[in-house]
């Protein structure tokens, strides 16, 4: 692979070993009626191991069937998200265990207060497309936490949400609240909140949650983003080839998936591998590896016409630190010029460690800095100021001119966190460090910003449906 990317040969050579894993070793599908779809499409599908090997017939014709494109809407409808129409979304993470303490800054399990905290801060942060509820509190049973988190981001933020979902009895209720919000089924589904999201166990299989839900989905359908997370050399070869070839596989297994089921569903290509450590045992979220990947997977969903999700922009490091800086920032602008349309999970301190403002409000102001990158500038007349060079002529300013006033705003991006004062400035102000910077802007625009709130009869209908999915879906457990 060249480091420009790879070359047609190359995505030809991955789409091709691609098929042939899927035809020759094929995949696990834990599901009945999902075997019985794909029995009738003319794949070879044994009942018995519950393995289904996948003719290249099949994986070409739902590609050419699936949707290509699709839009995700808050609350207000300018708020969007908007996939296949070259855009750039940047999304917060949907959801972690763990929350990184502001007081004590240590990790303490998340909860249904940090999802409301961090849906209001997402809604505050311009740069962000898409508000993940960032916490997976367990306070809550599983059986409908998906449900509470979902009607809890809904309350406090007005752009498209995402989240993690559970399963085929918890969605029978997200999408009654979902209709609920935009007052019927129908305008549910016109204008979706939000996507799911269908991830392969790697190597090769698939959960039986995960595709069991797509059949209520469809209903509608809701978009579904695919994105397995191989790792190279633990649940994938040891080789970005091989990785990278793998996961591509996985990927089309799940577009089969989706347009077995329902043809047409709009699908987002998730090319999301990491690299395995093999000195901690640890995922890596951010080596140049990372980068190298993603822009290859970007040219492979690009092949077959899909938007495409990657993970870049994230960090191995625990805090907002140096490291966090080089490691985001370098992947998330490799991930932006290879021409993905969605970026993310942001706010993840480490590898899945736990959630973090603070490292939200630091990955926001690099969303910034790369978008002012990928504007790139004019050359045109008025730009190249002739006229002001010569008004000027040798030894002279162009401080005081016109043509400066006119320009150096569009021109120029003005950073809200990094420090570009002198010295004695920063010295004075209390020698502040990023970390410090990017806490006081949090707690200021929590302080701040109101997102709009729902109509007070809008929440009492999403109250009655959390209410009666509590009473529906909490197993004898109690979780």
């Amino acid at each position: 692979m060249r480091i420009t990317g790879l070359n047609d040969g190359q995505i030809e050579k991955l789409h091709q070993t691609s098929l042939r894993i899927l035809s020759e070793i094929g995949v696990h599908i834990p599901h009945a009626e999902m075997l019985r779809l794909f029995q009738e499409a003319g794949a070879e599908a044994d009942l018995g191991s519950e393995r289904v090997k996948i003719p290249q017939s099949v994986v070409m014709q739902c590609l050419k069937q699936c949707g290509k494109a699709f839009t995700t809407y808050g609350r207000d409808m300018s708020k969007r998200a908007e996939f296949g129409a070259g855009k750039r979304n940047y999304n917060s993470i949907a959801g972690e265990a763990l929350w990184i303490d502001d007081q004590t800054g240590e990790r303490r399990y998340a909860t249904l207060e940090d999802v409301a905290v961090a849906s209001r801060l997402g809604d505050a942060l311009d740069g962000l497309t898409i508000v993940g509820a960032m916490a997976d509190p367990y306070e809550i049973p599983v059986s409908h936490r998906c449900v509470e988190v979902a009607a809890t981001q809904l309350k406090h933020t007005t752009k498209p949400v995402t989240f993690w979902f559970h399963d085929r009895a918890s969605l029978s209720f997200l999408l009654e609240l979902f209709s609920a919000v935009r007052g019927s089924e129908q305008e549910a589904a016109r204008c979706p909140f939000t996507y799911l999201f269908l991830e392969p166990i790697s190597p090769l299989r698939f959960p039986f949650d995960g595709i069991d839900l797509l059949f209520e989905a469809s209903r509608l359908p809701l978009p579904v983003s695919i994105g397995p997370m191989a790792q190279v050399g633990m649940s994938a070869p040891g080789t970005l080839a091989g990785t990278i070839a793998q996961e591509n596989a996985e990927i089309l297994a799940g577009v089969c998936v989706t347009q077995l089921i329902r043809p047409g569903t709009p699908v987002c290509y998730g090319g999301i591998p990491h690299a395995f450590d093999m000195r901690t045992t640890q995922m890596i979220f951010a080596g140049p590896e990372q980068a190298l990947m993603a822009m290859a997977l970007t040219q492979m969903g690009k092949r077959y016409g899909l938007p495409v999700y990657i993970n870049v922009g994230l960090t191995d490091s625990k805090c907002v630190d140096a490291q966090a800086g080089l490691e985001a920032g370098i992947t998330l602008t490799c991930g932006a010029l290879a021409g993905a349309d969605i970026f993310g999970h942001l706010g993840i301190a480490g590898v899945d460690q736990a959630a973090s403002l603070d490292m939200l409000v630091m990955q926001h102001e690099i969303i910034a800095f790369v978008e002012r990158i990928m504007r790139g500038f004019e050359i045109d007349d008025e730009s190249l100021g002739l006229e002001v060079i010569e008004a000027v002529g040798p030894g002279g300013t162009f401080i005081d001119r016109e043509h400066t006033a006119q320009h150096f705003r569009n021109e120029l991006w003005f950073p809200k966190l990094l420090d570009r004062d002198f010295w004695s400035s920063w010295w004075e102000a209390g020698q502040k460090d990023m970390q410090s910077r990017c806490r006081e802007m949090k707690e200021q625009l929590l302080a701040e910003h109101v997102p709009a709130p729902l109509p007070d009869d809008v929440v009492r209908e999403v109250d009655q449906i959390v209410t009666s999915a509590r009473r529906h879906l909490t197993d004898q457990s109690g979780r």
